[in-house]
């Protein structure tokens, strides 16, 4: 979680918007005039302590905490923080996230969830033709690709095969059909698009479904196979790779190669540390081969003998013989299991990918009919858009397009007592032209649709303040973190870092802070094996002989055998030094956990002070609270605080 959003959090925490305060509810402090009541600071309160105490010493404390974020609050607003363009547009941002979760149809997303969950649990294996035509294509264009792909699936429905028809001439416009004959694999909920998800769950084993529209054209999908999902699985691999057309020789190569790496791990040798050397794949060498999770319940699909081998081992750290893929050799180590999890479990992964995805069209699509409903919707539409359809023309994907005057500015639909006419649309059109061009009639209906959906949703944002109070408290507290954060950042944080001349004074003002107790300069060898170690310690002897070479010499037949570090420690706080006998010069050989050290004392250090540049996390770190301190000094003169004690005392009453 990153340091601004920490921050945010806290503000959230620190920060209670009222939902509202009658007469009866007293003003526990105010600043410049504004009040805090006592339901107010009794919610942040508890927030913040759980397990609230009302002694005075415990209210006074969190009272001065409350007063410095309040102070610095009311500066940022006096300062017109929350005026600056970048963070106006990051507010707005918010805004939008944080309305997301009122702007949906909660029982459509609960069926979606409930759906999703369900086809999780299953696994379909299927093929499919497509049939290429763009989402904005034109009515004519749209019939002859549906009536293509209706021709492919009843020469199918006739007995030929479906792999021979997806492969063959005006088959299938999925380049990869060449190849995989119209294989897509096993998958599952999320993994492809939601109309075709959809058809492949409702098509019988051994079926072929109609046509199916997506934004990439008609399918025909056939399903193979439903299995019980296998669940989540997290892998490691290390690949050896041959091209297509590679020669036999240079296959037999790779099969060699991938051989001799398993024989390694036969016998010991770290599958990462095999990975980095010998992978071939350079997306994931460099991680030891780990690989991103696959299986249910997420979007990452592995070819499917990759997956049968991975799904075959039975504990984690386990890896497979060597198998071939089209991609190469593999061998698969797993490194977790995860089997499917409840629905209590997955629920927030689900909405989160319900929310990204093409479902969440239809829960706001549900929201708005929802709202048309309860908001005396009257559609005028069908009269209205035959003057567009003839009025506007191709020069509306133009950069110079010069919207058509409208003469008679009649309304096109009625929502919550206000009409929206003609001419809002027509600058809407104006505002939100396709770079693409596309059928005229096909254009305006999609626009249409577009600026309907616009202007109910806007219509309900500019409600749902007045309407959810808890949307509103949320609001606050992000609007008050962001200018926390930002003003803290210029005043403090930033501050600190960029004034170098008063970070020096200051370091050289509190020297006595930033001292270094007695330290060794040491040089630290270490090894799981002990003959490593002795073999060390003879060139160690050697005075000319560096780290480096020694650490090289001892390493020449793995990269296992000896470590080495090297620099200035306190005894007590190293883990491998401390509670050692130890002495200036070479010491003796010693076993701690299941590694053997060698230590090399090259210098003992006296306590002293250290320098700035040894100081200079701590001494910044410092500098930033006494910078704090100053500030809220000046903001205490600046603005006016009231405590109200006799109702902070009576807080838990």
């Amino acid at each position: 979680m990153n340091f601004k959003l920490n921050l945010l959090l806290f503000a959230s925490l620190l920060f209670f918007a009222f939902n509202g305060f009658s007469q009866k509810d007293p003003t526990v402090m105010s600043i410049n005039g504004e009040p805090v009541t006592k339901s107010e600071f009794l919610q942040v309160y508890l927030k913040n302590n759980e397990d609230p105490k009302y002694d005075k010493e415990t209210l006074d404390e969190y009272m001065e905490l409350y007063k410095k974020f309040k102070l610095k609050v009311a500066e940022a607003e006096a300062l017109g923080y929350d005026t600056i363009p970048s963070l106006v547009r990051e507010l707005n941002g918010y805004k939008e996230q944080l309305a997301q979760p009122y702007l949906i149809d909660t029982k459509k997303t609960n069926e979606l969830i409930n759906e999703a969950y369900e086809r999780m649990k299953y696994e379909i294996r299927a093929s499919h033709i497509l049939v290429n035509v763009s989402a904005d294509a034109s009515p004519a264009d749209t019939l002859k690709a549906y009536n293509r792909a209706l021709t492919l699936m009843n020469r199918i429905k006739e007995g030929e095969d479906f792999g021979t028809v997806a492969s063959g001439p005006r088959g299938s416009d999925d380049p990869s059909a060449k190849e995989n004959k119209g294989d897509l694999g096993y998958f599952t909920a999320f993994q492809m698009v939601y109309p075709f998800e959809t058809a492949a769950y409702n098509t019988p084993i051994g079926e072929v479904s109609m046509p199916i529209r997506t934004n990439f054209g008609y399918h025909v999908i056939k399903v193979f196979d439903k299995r019980i999902a296998r669940g989540t699985i997290t892998t490691a691999h290390i690949m050896v790779v041959f091209n297509k057309n590679a020669s036999r020789s240079e296959k037999e190569n790779a099969e060699k190669k991938i051989n001799e790496i398993h024989e390694k791990l036969k016998s010991g040798e770290s599958f990462a540390k095999l990975a980095r050397l010998y992978s071939d794949d350079q997306g994931s060498k460099a991680k030891g081969g780990k690989l991103p999770p696959f299986g249910s319940g997420t979007n990452q699909r592995m070819v499917t003998e990759f997956e049968d081998a991975a799904f075959a081992l039975a504990n984690d750290g386990d890896y497979s013989e060597p198998f071939e893929t089209a991609y190469g050799y593999h061998i698969v180590q797993r490194i977790e299991y995860k089997p499917l999890g409840t629905l209590a479990e997955l629920k927030p992964q689900i909405q989160q990918k319900l929310n990204r995805g093409d479902r969440a069209q239809l829960s706001e699509k549900a929201f708005i009919a929802k709202l048309k409903n309860e908001n005396k919707f009257v559609d005028k539409s069908d009269k209205r858009l035959a003057w567009f359809y003839e009025n506007i023309d191709s020069t509306v994907f133009k950069k110079n397009f010069k919207a058509p005057e409208l003469k008679k500015n009649k309304w096109m639909f009625k929502y919550n007592k206000t009409k929206y006419d003609m001419q809002s649309f027509l600058d809407f059109i104006t505002n939100h032209k396709n770079k693409k061009p596309m059928a005229i009639e096909a254009y305006v209906n999609e626009k249409y649709q577009q600026w309907e959906a616009e202007s109910i949703m806007n219509d309900e944002k500019s409600k749902l303040q007045e309407k959810y109070p808890a949307y509103k408290s949320l609001l606050q507290e992000y609007h008050d973190g962001v200018l926390l954060y930002e003003i803290m950042k210029d005043k403090v944080w930033d501050k600190a870092i960029q004034d170098s001349v008063g970070l020096q004074t200051y370091f050289e003002n509190n020297i006595d802070q930033y001292q270094w107790p007695e330290r060794v300069h040491a040089d630290i060898y270490s090894s799981d094996k002990e003959e490593m170690i002795l073999e060390a310690q003879l060139l160690v002897a050697m005075d000319t002989v560096k780290m480096s070479d020694i650490v090289s010499k001892v390493n020449t037949d793995s990269q296992l055998n000896l470590e080495g570090e090297k620099g200035k420690y306190v005894q007590s706080e190293h883990p491998v030094l401390k509670n050692q006998d130890l002495k200036l010069g070479v010491n003796e050989v010693f076993k701690k956990g299941d590694k053997y050290y060698l230590v090399v004392i090259q210098e003992i250090l006296p306590a002293g002070p250290k320098s700035i540049t040894e100081a200079r996390g701590a001494a910044i770190q410092d500098y930033q609270a006494h910078l704090e301190t100053q500030w809220l000094n000046e903001l205490k003169k600046k603005h006016t605080i009231v405590v109200n004690e006799e109702v902070l005392y009576k807080i838990g009453e």
